[in-house]
């Protein structure tokens, strides 16, 4: 479908409808923006007036239903009231990655999964850099619209790749982007909200497959295992056993099979076998598209990792404190747990997406306390068995300063929350950062 001179309506207004907005008025469309908050930010509703596009705020009129297309944000339930109405009226709905990748001439590499896509799209975008003119774009926090329109990746460009982060929310209404590569890493119950199901889930996650020149899973997830069959085509696995795939991991070194990679993981700044993974995962990527060995070995070592997933930030008085407040699932947790061998206190707590956590009792030899808190206290304390010690806090502050409390010499004490922030804190980052400040105040 030609997106020029058409009535295009934009489903709410934070990033991706603010830039999906800019990006189809510059192409000569008429623009209409529907958002049914009031609390929008004002700079984009005062410079998308001043380019001609129609706003309304505060209400989903009728308005919207006069579209020739509807680009919908990510946040917005399928199930809405409007998405009902536009559905009756049988308007074309596609997500913003779509309509951008539409404009698209670059190649797109694109990753999802349940965990890890930050630390993956990150560290695939700092190797391929190396030798590359790469971007990167999607649920890492900047819109595919923003990168073709400042980038002006809808002409001739000389961009060899665009790297996208895609949650499930942007894999729906998506089903003709284009992929050079695309991969599932992981999957794990998560957005129960959102969708009846995890099937739908597991269905929405494998529309990253469609339209996909080569399609990488993770041959260690035994969901994904069972339900992805590899082929001598185009999907292919990865794993971090040397049966599979070009990279493995094995006493403590990732290796390459032609052993021109040897790195010892006690070297690189990424800990956790979970990372393991996402390293390997990378590193076949940046493989396929011609990126030499030495390059991924020297970024791979060199590189930081993101704050706030299974982040190492200090160690005072023998303890080791890891921050890792971006997880908000049980499969987080449990993929910290396994990367740690010390004694842990573990601090969960928030909004829970899952109502059983009874699985953290797997890693019961390696726990010396677990301190529950918020809205989820009541609910992981009574799904976790009675030999394991467990204490219940309301506030965020008083569980971390009684987990510090409670750790000895050698031990670790791990915020991996299994939870959404949402109950005290604005977002994960609030929430890693209160953890960080109140180690350091304690210490002080």
């Amino acid at each position: 479908m030609k997106f020029e001179e058409k009535k295009i309506g934009i489903l709410g207004l934070g990033k991706s409808g603010y830039w999906s907005a800019k990006l189809a008025k510059s192409l000569k469309n008429n623009v209409f923006v529907s958002d049914s908050n009031t609390n929008v930010n004002k700079i984009f509703v005062d410079d998308l007036k001043m380019l001609g596009v129609d706003v309304e705020i505060g209400i989903h009129s009728n308005q919207i239903l006069e579209s020739d297309l509807i680009i919908k944000s990510p946040g917005i339930p399928n199930d809405s009231d409007i998405m009902n109405k536009i559905i009756s009226e049988k308007i074309p709905v596609i997500s913003e990655i779509e309509f951008a990748g539409n404009h698209s001439k670059t190649k797109n590499i694109c990753i999802t999964g349940t965990n890890g896509k930050t630390t993956t799209v990150s560290l695939l975008t700092e190797i391929l850099s190396k030798e590359m003119n790469v971007l990167k774009s999607g649920n890492i926090g900047i819109p595919f619209s923003k990168i073709v329109l400042e980038n002006k990746l809808h002409d001739k460009n000389d961009f060899d790749y665009c790297i996208l982060e895609l949650s499930s929310f942007q894999l729906e209404h998506c089903s003709k982007l284009k992929k050079e590569i695309s991969v599932i890493l992981n999957i794990s119950v998560d957005h129960m909200d959102r969708y009846q199901s995890f099937e739908e889930y597991f269905e929405t996650k494998m529309k990253i497959f469609d339209n996909a020149k080569y399609c990488l899973f993770n041959h260690d997830d035994n969901f994904l295992n069972k339900r992805i069959e590899s082929n001598d085509n185009n999907i292919i696995p990865f794993s971090i056993k040397k049966e599979q795939g070009y990279y493995y991991f094995d006493n403590n070194k990732i290796y390459s099979n032609d052993q021109c990679m040897s790195l010892d993981v006690s070297n690189i700044s990424l800990r956790g076998i979970h990372n393991i993974s996402n390293i390997i995962i990378a590193s076949e990527i940046a493989s396929k598209v011609g990126i030499n060995q030495e390059s991924i070995s020297k970024v791979v070592s060199e590189f930081e990792g993101l704050e706030h997933r299974f982040e190492h930030f200090i160690s005072y008085n023998g303890i080791d404190f890891i921050n890792d407040s971006k997880s908000t699932n049980i499969d987080s947790v449990k993929k910290a747990l396994e990367s740690i061998s010390k004694k842990v206190v573990l601090i969960l707590g928030g909004i829970p997406k899952e109502d059983d956590f009874s699985e953290i009792s797997l890693f019961k030899k390696n726990i010396l306390k677990i301190i529950v808190y918020g809205e989820a206290s009541h609910k992981i304390y009574n799904s976790l068995p009675k030999d394991i010690n467990v204490e219940k806090i309301e506030k965020f502050e008083n569980a971390v300063q009684v987990a510090i409390e409670s750790a000895v010499k050698n031990s670790v004490v791990l915020l991996s929350p299994a939870c959404a922030s949402f109950d005290q804190f604005d977002n994960y980052r609030k929430r890693g950062e209160k953890f960080k400040n109140i180690v350091e105040r304690f210490y002080a």
